[in-house]
Parts: structure tokens; C-alpha cells; sequence
């Protein structure tokens, strides 16, 4: 009995070209890859999607998606925290994602409905239109910062402790005692950098704006 193949859609080809890229990069993605990955020649995925710039809008759109922002009537620093997690998990879970979403000009549905959510539970906190984008951008300074150099570290966050104990014997304590200090530490904790500890210190900061403290 044959197998019946789910009905190729945008969706689903736009699915598959997440999956391709998280495990093999952009450079992976072409058409005739992606072709190969929902099991069609590359002519039938032009039904879909128009071009390979049409499926990193699509892709980058689909991504921000999963983004947990939380709905209206939630108190704006609840919600700013969850999202700036999520999007934190998100963004690692797909290396590749940050940078596009950050050099694509197209904007869809889904960005749009980010965006809103986003300025929408600081405007209801009660940030002015001035206040909400400043917030706005100097949380996602913080997100995309960290995220980049938490992706380009040249190993893992697992691997600290063992690179921690490679570097620290060529050091002097005498003339650099903080950083052997510091890396002593990495080496006992496999501590390294806290994205939660700096997004509060911003809505901490936030907030105090806000109140006029």
C-alpha cells in the first residue's frame, strides 16, 4: 500500500528550510536542497515561495512566531521578561536566525505581530511613545548582543571548565591576578556569561525610569 505524501504547501516547505538551515547553515539552503528535503524537484517548490529571499522572509517570520510574548493586560515587566527569554532560547535554538532577522528589510505578519505585542505592553505599562522604543531597543541591544557572542564563543558553554583549565597554567598571578581570579572561577563553576542577570539589571533600570526614581 503506498504511502500518501502530505500536500506541499508554504508552510511546509518553509518548515523543512528551518530544519536544513538549523542543521547545516544558510549556505546548505538552496532550492535544490530544499527540493530534496520535502521530496520534490526544485522547479515545483516556485509554487510556494519565489525565490530563496522569499523563503528567508518566510523562514525569519515563522521563527519570530515562537517568540512567547505575553498578552495585553499583562503587568509590562512580566512580559518583557518572558519575552526577552523566549526570544533568547529561540534565536540559540536557530543560529542563524538572529542576524537575519536583524539585516532583513522585508517585515511580515509575523514580525508585525511581534512588534506590536512588544510595544503594546509598554505603552499599556504606561512608557510614553519615546520611552516605549527606547525600552524596546535597548532590550533587544542586550538580546542580540549577548546571543552573538554566545553563538560565535569558539566552544561550547559545556566546554568552559575544560578551556578555563587550558588557559589558566600560561597565565602569571602575579601579573594578572584578576583574570586568573576570574578564570579560576569559570574553571570551578563552568559559570560563564548570565542573560538573565543583565536583562534585569535593564528592566530594573526600566522601571526606575518609569517611576521617576
Amino acid at each position: 500500500m503506498a504511502v500518501r505524501r502530505e500536500p506541499l504547501n508554504r508552510e511546509r516547505v518553509l518548515r523543512a528550510a528551518i530544519t536544513l538551515a538549523d542543521k547545516e547553515g544558510l549556505d546548505a539552503l538552496t532550492m535544490r536542497r530544499l527540493g530534496q528535503e520535502v521530496g520534490v524537484e526544485a522547479m515545483s517548490l516556485y509554487n510556494h515561495v519565489k525565490n530563496k529571499d522569499d523563503i528567508l522572509d518566510g523562514i525569519v517570520d515563522l521563527v519570530l512566531t515562537d517568540i512567547d510574548v505575553l498578552p495585553a493586560g499583562t503587568d509590562w515587566k512580566k512580559a518583557m521578561r518572558r519575552r526577552s527569554i523566549s526570544a533568547h532560547e529561540v534565536l540559540v535554538a536557530h543560529p542563524w536566525a538572529a542576524m537575519q532577522i536583524m539585516s532583513r528589510y522585508s517585515i511580515g505578519l509575523g514580525m508585525t505581530r511581534y512588534l506590536d505585542a512588544t510595544l503594546g505592553r509598554l505603552r499599556e505599562g504606561g512608557f510614553t511613545i519615546e520611552g516605549a522604543l527606547d525600552a524596546w531597543h535597548t532590550l533587544d541591544s542586550h538580546l542580540y548582543g549577548f546571543t552573538l557572542q554566545q553563538l560565535n564563543l569558539p566552544f561550547a558553554a559545556d566546554e568552559a571548565s575544560r578551556v578555563s583549565a587550558d588557559v589558566l597554567p600560561g597565565l602569571s598571578a602575579e601579573e594578572f591576578p584578576h583574570v586568573v581570579e576570574v578564570i579560576g572561577h569559570v574553571m570551578r563553576s563552568g559559570r560563564m556569561e548570565d542573560f538573565e542577570y543583565g536583562l534585569d539589571l535593564i528592566l530594573d533600570g526600566l522601571e526606575a525610569g518609569l517611576n521617576g526614581s
